[in-house]
């Protein structure tokens, strides 16, 4: 790849991305399906014109999310598969809270967020990320859903990577509709659980417990991880929390956590941390090896947090009574680590 051509790829990236949105919001993927189709009868189910959607579907082969057999006639790709909805796997609402307004629209302004280092999301929407979510509910929603699907490979990972079986009791800190501590629970049937969320972030916790038949060993407390953390557990389990929030907001939740840590006890963290220096790879393509500098972005423009390195991790521990012990890398769930704090 030459420079010119990196520059246009990136530059071109926010018209891939919408080129998805438009993709699921036709369900291009159910309706082409895993044989070849000809364009022409994707769109007459989809309720488009012919020549548009035959556009459509060659910029989606081009993307790799589609197969073009013959002319105008496509199959949908195994990348392509993971855009339907009804697979375990399944990133649509991964795609569509992405590629939401909602999540875009403050990037127009990360120049303004630079200099200042205000969090953009706010001055465009008048109020803070979470407190929309909260007043739209559909939104909401997706966003719940979103992040469950973004969770399903370390919810794959995580039960296997880690000794769960010295604990008794694990509490997940905004654990969400529970996808991840259901996989746990699910691996270490001697364990039970709690799963810590607001109100509607516990939207649809009950029924993953109730699919995976865990509603007897796991109870669900709607409550703010910025005013308490239920005590009782020896596992405090944070997955993609603490990056949303700043120094001195996750030092409170940190705080929170170590002020019901029992003797033995143990703080889990699972976030990216980032290396001391950026590592550059000719090898490596360029935005996975940049995913999390974007991700660090993402965070200072919708919700004023950050990604960190091991040390930053080990400095907010540290002030909140607590002692980072090791940090080991998720492979199989990449960029992801373990990050295991106790009592200082």
């Amino acid at each position: 790849m030459t420079d010119r051509d990196l520059i246009a790829r990136l530059v071109t990236g926010s018209v891939a991305a919408q080129t998805l949105r438009a993709a699921v919001r036709l369900r291009v993927v159910e309706l082409v399906g895993d044989t070849p189709r000809p364009a022409a009868d994707v769109a007459a189910d989809a309720g488009t014109e012919p020549q548009p959607m035959t556009r459509l579907l060659r910029a989606l082969a081009g993307l790799g999310l589609l197969r073009e057999h013959a002319p105008d006639t496509f199959s949908v790709t195994p990348a392509g598969a993971l855009l339907h909805p009804d697979r375990p796997d399944s990133l649509t609402s991964f795609v569509r809270m992405f590629t939401d307004p909602a999540m875009l629209r403050a990037w127009e302004n990360l120049d303004d967020s630079v200099r200042t280092g205000d969090v953009g999301f706010d001055a465009v929407f008048g109020t803070d990320f979470f407190s929309h979510l909260a007043q739209h509910p559909e939104l909401s929603t997706e966003f719940n859903a979103a992040m469950s699907q973004a969770t399903t490979a370390t919810a794959a990972t995580l039960p296997h990577a880690f000794d769960f079986g010295r604990f008794t009791t694990v509490t997940d800190v905004g654990g969400g509709d529970g996808t991840l501590l259901a996989a746990v629970l699910a691996a270490h049937p001697s364990l039970t659980g709690v799963v810590l969320d607001s109100a509607q972030g516990l939207a649809e916790t009950p029924k993953t417990m109730a699919r995976h038949g865990l509603k007897d060993r796991c109870s669900l407390i709607a409550g703010d991880f910025f005013r308490s953390v239920p005590e009782g557990s020896d596992l405090y389990l944070m997955k993609s929390i603490l990056h949303d929030w700043s120094d001195d907001q996750v030092v409170t939740i940190l705080s929170h956590c170590r002020e019901v840590l029992p003797p033995g006890g143990l703080v889990l963290i699972v976030e990216p941390v980032l290396p001391e220096t950026v590592r550059t790879n000719a090898d490596t393509d360029v935005i996975r090896n940049a995913i999390n500098y974007l991700s660090d972005l993402n965070m200072l423009v919708n919700v004023g947090g950050r990604e960190r390195t091991r040390k930053e991790f080990a400095d907010v521990c540290d002030r909140a009574g607590l002692s980072l012990t090791s940090v080991t890398p998720l492979t199989e769930a990449a960029p992801f680590s373990l990050i295991e704090a106790v009592a200082a």
